[in-house]
């Protein structure tokens, strides 16, 4: 079959690779039929490459047709349509059972010291071969999957991989209240979803910063108010529509590769070219990530409020402005989407009506043999590309 797979830094190319197969009870096998590459794939393209050897393949927001299935995966059936969420889990462990999906004790990357596994996400998360190809190997398989309706183009479902579920959990976790205000930082794939998801059920003002063009323009109608940082003084703006005090909520859907960051951003360029053993070592002992996002969502919150993380951290030595957390009395969430704990909350909004866009949501559609050259166009914000589906 065709693969996306990682050959190192900023060096992304489809590759013929062997098709996988059943390896144990609980695994199924997918033929994909859409595809997406996530802004977090960006962080394999450049940040996190130490964790990555040349020949895997990426991708984790894949959806298609059951082909195949093993002895233990419940009421999976071959022909099925479904959605795969990133991340891998067994439904019935202890976290599970908390629906904490990504803190699964089955499938915990115990040696990296990290939570669940992951498709196509490093060594950190498994080294599990990813989405962003023509089949796909499924483990947990019983858990690992949505099944969706045989009416509907793809992109109706697609997004339920990562996209919706990462938004609307950034949204829950930000907690803004009837009326409030909520400052969304970054307006990315996560970060524009999250506009409208906050704007169809909150009843709240939405305030979206951004400096690339397509993303403001394309966050104008689910948004209060837009913010240009290349134009506005951020901090100016949202004060005056809080009277002075600052915004109940806000998401930063930008993370550990903000923009404003001159020191973190040399580091992780030079990290990016170690070799791989030293590469990795300086990410989990000494990484420090661009914290300008998360410096002006500890500005921009008022005294009391919330912080919502949804954009991907990975630093270990992150020196972090606990004394103004702490004075202004901040509550900060953050983590990985539980994917199936919000799958019955946004799924009745997926419908032809589609309140939430996602049908248009996607800026560019290419074959999967594009794919190299959309890692990079997305990596440098060129040619208005804000969500790529790919098509294998």
């Amino acid at each position: 079959m065709r693969a996306v797979t990682w050959h190192g830094k900023r060096d992304v190319r489809v590759d013929a690779v062997p098709d996988p197969k059943i390896e144990n009870p609980t695994d199924a096998i997918v033929e994909i039929t859409s595809t997406n590459i996530c802004g977090s794939d960006l962080h394999l393209y450049e940040v996190l490459g130490a964790f990555m050897n040349a020949g895997d393949i990426l991708g984790h927001e894949p959806m298609g047709i059951v082909r195949e299935v093993g002895t233990q995966t419940g009421d999976l059936a071959v022909g099925d349509r479904v959605v795969i969420p990133f991340q891998i889990s067994c439904g019935s462990c202890y976290m599970c059972d908390h629906q904490l999906f990504t803190q699964c004790e089955t499938t915990q990357v115990r040696d990296q010291g990290m939570g669940a596994a992951l498709f196509g996400y490093s060594e950190l998360y498994g080294s599990v071969p990813g989405g962003q190809a023509q089949y796909l190997r499924v483990p947990q398989a019983q858990f690992t999957h949505i099944k969706v309706p045989e009416d509907g183009p793809d992109e109706r479902y697609v997004y339920l991989s990562d996209v919706l579920p990462t938004a609307w959990q950034a949204v829950e976790y930000a907690d803004v209240p009837d009326g409030g205000t909520l400052v969304v930082l970054g307006l990315g794939p996560i970060g524009s979803m999250a506009c409208r998801i906050a704007s169809h059920r909150k009843g709240c003002q939405v305030i979206g910063v951004d400096l690339v063009d397509e993303r403001l323009s394309r966050a104008q109608d689910y948004c209060t108010e837009i913010i240009d940082l290349r134009k506005e003084d951020v901090e100016d703006v949202v004060r005056r529509h809080t009277d002075g005090r600052g915004a109940d909520s806000v998401i930063d859907a930008v993370g550990m590769e903000a923009h404003g960051s001159p020191i973190a951003e040399v580091a992780h360029t030079a990290t990016g070219f170690l070799p791989p053993p030293v590469g990795r070592v300086v990410m989990k002992h000494a990484g420090v990530d661009r914290l300008a996002a998360l410096n002006s969502a500890i500005s921009l919150v008022r005294r009391g409020g919330t912080i919502s993380l949804s954009g991907v951290y990975g630093g270990a030595a992150d020196p972090i402005n606990m004394m103004t957390l702490f004075d202004k009395q901040i509550q900060v969430r953050m983590g990985q989407a539980n994917v199936k704990k919000w799958v019955p909350d946004i799924m009745p909004l997926l419908t032809a009506d589609d309140p939430l866009g996602v049908e248009q949501f996607a800026t560019h559609r290419l074959p999967l043999a594009s794919a190299p050259d959309a890692y990079e166009t997305f990596q440098k914000k060129q040619d208005g590309m804000v969500k790529v589906v790919l098509k294998p």
